[in-house]
């Protein structure tokens, strides 16, 4: 098995974590959604396992689809991951965050977008 696709998902892991630190311990922006009543504080750990879900999501999802030998499996992938870094923008879109924590999350989805799309869909399995 190759190590490149695990580095990939271990980086991108990483690369939403350097925005949140950058974010609010670096520049004291605490990033909160609010929902009606209650307030959802986004620390380090819900940053971590969002990120961790969709690099093993990415990561399987392509695996299955060249195990099973779809053919042009990394275009299909690509299409996937694409059409799903767009709608995980959707809920960015709806009230009760302030213009930081919003830019703060578009930079995190592209953060992870920008090292799994790339990065998966270049490593090779036996390589």
């Amino acid at each position: 098995m190759s190590r490149r696709r695990p580095a990939v998902a271990g980086i991108a892991v990483l690369a939403p974590v350097l925005v949140w630190l950058a974010a609010d311990p670096v520049l004291g922006h605490r990033l909160r959604i609010a929902d009606g009543d209650r307030t959802l504080d986004l620390g380090l750990a819900p940053v971590l396992m969002v990120a961790l879900l969709a690099a093993l999501a990415g990561w399987g999802l392509l695996a299955a689809l060249e195990r099973f030998g779809i053919r042009r499996a990394r275009a299909i992938w690509t299409a996937v991951a694409g059409a799903v870094l767009a709608v995980s923008f959707l809920p960015l879109t709806g009230d009760g965050m302030d213009g930081g924590t919003r830019a703060a999350l578009v930079l995190m989805h592209l953060a992870v977008a920008a090292v799994l799309i790339p990065g998966l869909r270049t490593a090779r399995t036996g390589a």
